[in-house]
């Protein structure tokens, strides 16, 4: 952040999908290249449907795209375009562990059909699902004007 001082405001339901939106893109081009990596260790084939091993493979990529980013500089790609970011409610970065929560959480949160994303239209302070179990927040950043 430059030499203004940021302030803090709650993003939009719109602004943290698109920031997902974008995300999805990067996300799909790293598993991409993840199932191009393991090819060798098939013998050149494609994994079967429904394989177990390959979906908890590239779940756990996902993970590390998503926990490392948080981790180091609370701002994804897509996060960083949209002037998002994810800290603790005391403005410090997130652990692992929080970041693990928070991941586990969003799984839950899609799973049951977006509800925990929509939350944030009720949540006074905007929260998803993913934000209150992991004891998160995300943040719009804003540039101080004057």
């Amino acid at each position: 952040m430059n030499d203004a001082t940021p302030l803090f405001h709650r993003p939009s339901l719109t602004r943290r999908v698109a920031a997902m939106v974008y995300d999805l893109f990067l996300l799909l081009s790293l598993l991409f290249l993840a199932s191009f990596l393991i090819l060798p260790f098939t013998g050149g084939h494609s994994v079967p449907p429904g394989h177990l091993p390959f979906r908890l493979y590239l779940l756990a990529v996902s993970f590390l795209f998503y926990a490392w980013f948080w981790t180091h500089g609370g701002q994804t790609l897509g996060m960083r375009v949209w002037r998002l970011y994810i800290r603790c409610p005391d403005g410090t970065t997130i652990s692992w562990g929080r970041a693990t929560l928070r991941f586990l959480a969003a799984l839950v949160s899609s799973a049951c059909f977006g509800l925990g994303f929509l939350w944030i239209l009720v949540e006074k302070d905007r929260r998803a699902w993913h934000d209150l179990w992991s004891g998160t927040e995300m943040v719009l950043i804003e540039k101080k004007t004057g």
